[in-house]
């Protein structure tokens, strides 16, 4: 009977063990759920980042080897991850619990410095011989230190990017507790790296496969489509480098203006807006398109303006207190 009794005790005891063990499992699994979706909100509320990305980094491996490109777009997407899951992912957490405040002006340093970068390049490219050290930061050097110093000015730009990136993804998520949280924005922050640079070594690549098909393709179509790739890459680089210099005043523009605004200072986001609204008015056929690209537009043209003003401040008083510093 004892026997009896402690056999079923037991049995008892293992039942209730298997019904807390899935009762646990489902709330693991509702937690992941939970974290899945937050993070495909998030993400897609950060979509129009993401696209800037893709655009602004094809540019760093234009003028190196076939057999260099899939390396640099490697180093810099760990890069990537590192500033987004080492850096950024903490620190908005941090800042979130403790200092939301400070928020607001670290992302309008960060634009000012995408408007730094993209007026820059527009600079160069206008007017190559206007500044000596912007001439020498475009002039030609040795393949392994252009390379070094490529990636770092790619994850350099791409921390900004990132930053704004999990900022929006951070403010889309719903309120919940720290670690599901940074579960969400974790899961935001690699599926946007895996499909930025998976994207952006399809695009440096895609003259490689049109080589391939153009020479060992058996039917006359692959052949034709492959030769097609080959003649359409370099224009399709030249674009999206053009893209990737307009994304950068674009997204970095936007962020101080939606910065001032927060603190304070609505002005250049209201005249902006208001132009952008008579515009989609004036065209109704298409409202929505031509309200977003106004904007955009001015959005851009505000960040060319702010950067070519940061461009005396950046290569005659930052730049050499810098070169100072590190001595």
């Amino acid at each position: 009977m004892g026997s009896t009794g402690a056999g079923e005790i037991g049995m008892s005891g293992l039942l209730a063990l298997l019904d807390d063990v899935a009762a646990i499992a489902k709330v693991a699994a509702a937690s992941v759920d939970d974290i899945a979706g937050a993070a495909a909100k998030a993400g897609a509320k950060a979509a129009g980042v993401v696209i800037d990305d893709a655009a602004v980094t094809p540019k760093y491996v234009q003028g190196f080897e076939a057999a260099r490109e899939l390396p640099i777009i490697w180093r810099i997407s760990l890069g990537s991850l590192r500033n987004k899951l080492v850096v950024l992912l903490p620190a908005a957490l941090l800042l979130n619990s403790f200092a939301p405040w400070a928020i607001t002006p670290l992302l309008m340093l960060g634009g000012a410095y995408l408007c730094f970068e993209g007026a820059e390049k527009v600079l160069h490219a206008v007017l190559p011989h206007a500044s000596p050290a912007i001439e020498a930061a475009h002039s030609p050097q040795d393949p392994a230190h252009l390379e070094e110093e490529k990636v770092a000015g790619a994850i350099k730009t791409d921390f900004i990017l990132s930053a704004e990136i999990m900022t929006i993804a951070m403010a889309a998520l719903p309120e919940g507790n720290i670690w599901q949280t940074a579960a969400a924005l974790a899961v935001v922050g690699v599926a946007i790296t895996v499909a930025v640079y998976g994207a952006v070594a399809l695009i440096v690549k895609m003259d490689d496969v049109g080589l391939h098909m153009a020479a060992a393709g058996r039917l006359g179509p692959t052949r034709v489509v492959g030769r097609g790739l080959v003649k359409g890459m370099p224009v399709l680089l030249a674009v999206l480098s053009t893209v990737g210099t307009a994304a950068m005043l674009w997204v970095g523009g936007s962020i101080v203006v939606h910065g001032l605004e927060e603190l304070g200072q609505p002005w250049p986001g209201h005249l902006i807006h208001d132009i952008a609204h008579a515009a989609a008015v004036a065209l109704p056929m298409a409202e929505a398109a031509v309200g977003w690209l106004v904007k955009a537009a001015l959005d851009g043209v505000f960040g060319l303006v702010l950067g070519l003003a940061l461009i005396p401040l950046a290569t005659r008083v930052v730049g050499p207190l810098l070169a100072v510093v590190r001595r």
